[in-house]
């Protein structure tokens, strides 16, 4: 079974000193670390990025739409565009999985409460078997809680969600696997 590590919309534009993401140099590194293990353990490394409407931080011809220059980016790495949250949603990103027949993800990335939640639970919906490092993903600080409680609380929801694939498996980033 071939595994694919989703890397969601760690762009310029999300991380401002306006947007303070918790623990983001934290994640980077970790990601980093993730994207090693899983090309030398034969997976995909899946770039996303958001697409955002003219005038949006996240515009294609936008600065903040590229990646953050911290990420170890290779020439075998693949990258998909989306403009929901939903990184499945009207890209082509299941047709890349099917295509390398993965059937296996590890989900990263930010925002936790927005399009890393939103993927994780569009993933396990359609089957595939989903693992989250609790320590690879990141949001700001919102109005009614903090970064690291909404990353705790979608940890926990996640490890629960009730799916055709069973809940995500979520775990510190060294534990994850992509044999």
């Amino acid at each position: 079974m071939t595994s694919a590590l989703i890397v969601i919309d760690m762009q310029l534009g999300s991380f401002t000193p306006r947007s303070a993401r918790y623990d983001a140099l934290g994640v980077v590194s970790r990601i980093n670390l993730l994207a090693e293990r899983a090309r030398a353990e034969k997976g995909l490394v899946v770039f996303v990025q958001h697409d955002g409407p003219p005038g949006d931080p996240h515009h294609p011809e936008a600065p903040g739409w590229q990646l953050l220059p911290e990420l170890d980016l290779r020439a075998d790495d693949r990258f998909v565009r989306k403009t929901a949250c939903d990184a499945f949603l009207g890209s082509g990103l299941e047709d890349l999985l099917r295509s390398a027949s993965v059937r296996r993800l590890a989900v990263t990335g930010c925002a936790t409460d927005f399009c890393v939640d939103t993927t994780v639970r569009s993933a396990l919906a359609r089957g595939y078997r989903t693992v989250v490092p609790n320590d690879g993903h990141t949001t700001a600080d919102r109005p009614h809680l903090s970064a690291e409680k909404i990353i705790e609380h979608h940890n926990a929801v996640w490890a629960d969600f009730i799916s055709p694939a069973g809940p995500a498996r979520v775990c510190a980033s060294r534990e994850v696997a992509f044999d």
